[in-house]
């Protein structure tokens, strides 16, 4: 629980009392003290705190909730936006322009030269089952199961964890990217 402390007289500065560890904390974004009481009001609310929270501490926690939560949605959607290991990915071709100028003789007119360039490589899927052996003890041959590569396993429960962080991320949070 932590207590603010208002400045009594020009010596004494502000500050926060950490009453579980008797500490005094500075007002200062750079003391990790201060920054673990920040998440302490995001995680607890009103409950972190004996008395109001000082509106500059709420500001300043709902800023570091929005920066994490904002943090966090790029990282989901880069997660997502990845291809799937289960599918691959096709190769995609584009055209550019060099910069160059050719003489079409068709047109009769000078044209901008283009080239074609791979903008995205081929990537095959990979295979959906694998054999794992089975060993039940020390005598008995093993035996063989098939069951799902767990590199697809992985790259679903990666996904959908992406995506339940998209979808708890508030609008707010969406419309700032």
């Amino acid at each position: 629980m932590y207590k603010y402390r208002p400045a009594e007289h020009e010596t004494h500065h502000a500050d926060i009392h950490c009453q579980d560890r008797n500490l005094y904390i500075p007002l200062d974004p750079r003391n990790h003290h201060y920054q673990e009481m920040l998440d302490a009001i995001i995680k607890d609310g009103a409950d972190a705190f004996d008395g109001d929270i000082p509106t500059d501490l709420q500001t300043a926690a709902d800023a570091k909730k929005f920066a994490n939560q904002l943090a966090e949605y790029k990282t989901a959607i880069a997660r997502l936006a990845q291809y799937e290991v289960e599918k691959g990915r096709d190769e995609v071709k584009e055209t550019r322009n060099t910069g160059r100028k050719v003489y079409d003789e068709d047109k009769k007119e000078w044209v901008d030269e283009t080239e074609e360039f791979i903008s995205q490589t081929k990537i095959d899927p990979v295979v959906a089952t694998v054999k794992k052996l089975i060993f039940k003890d020390t005598v008995s041959d093993p035996t063989e199961e098939t069951i799902e590569n767990p590199l697809i396993t992985t790259d679903k429960a990666e996904r959908a964890e992406a995506q339940a962080v998209v979808d708890a991320t508030p609008q707010a949070v969406k419309d700032a990217t």
